[in-house]
């Protein structure tokens, strides 16, 4: 009657078939998921995830958060568990409440003092001419770090 029903057939659909900027996922605690997963848009996890996962945008695993597995992502921030296979485009950041291990790659790392952080990390980044400069570090949690350096300062 006020308007033309293809334009709004038209809204309905571009509203369902393309995630809103902003939009956010989420795994709430008490869930568990194990498979493969891909998204488009941020995704929290507060449950346990066990095998792949996807995405394009943002990772956040929450402190009630595991996953075991393999993620590959844009962003990370690590609260919970982590165990497995880390590919991090741009930043990757460990808060103090995280437990990590396994195998990461990231373009930038930031780690808060008191986490648990026992991985193997590779750091990519580009530079303005388009080359690459990476480099392999091993790291192990800070306590044992401290430990060996202390270790090897007595000798």
């Amino acid at each position: 009657m006020f308007g033309n029903s293809k334009s709004t057939d038209d809204a309905k659909k571009s509203s369902v078939s393309t995630p809103a900027s902003g939009s956010l996922n989420a795994l709430v605690k008490g869930t568990s998921v194990e498979g493969s997963i891909k998204c488009e848009s941020d995704l929290r996890v507060d449950g346990t995830i066990k095998g792949k996962l996807n995405c394009a945008a943002k990772v956040i695993i929450g402190p009630t958060g595991a996953v075991e597995g393999e993620i590959k992502c844009q962003n990370a921030v690590i609260e919970g568990k982590f165990k497995g296979v880390l590919q991090v485009s741009e930043l990757l950041n460990i808060r103090e409440t995280a437990d990590v291990d396994g195998e990461i790659s990231t373009g930038k790392l930031l780690v808060q003092s008191g986490a648990k952080f026992n991985v193997v990390c590779k750091m990519e980044t580009g530079t303005g001419n388009g080359s690459m400069k990476s480099g392999d570090l091993k790291t192990a949690s800070s306590a044992d770090a401290a430990q060996k350096a202390l270790a090897g300062a007595k000798s």
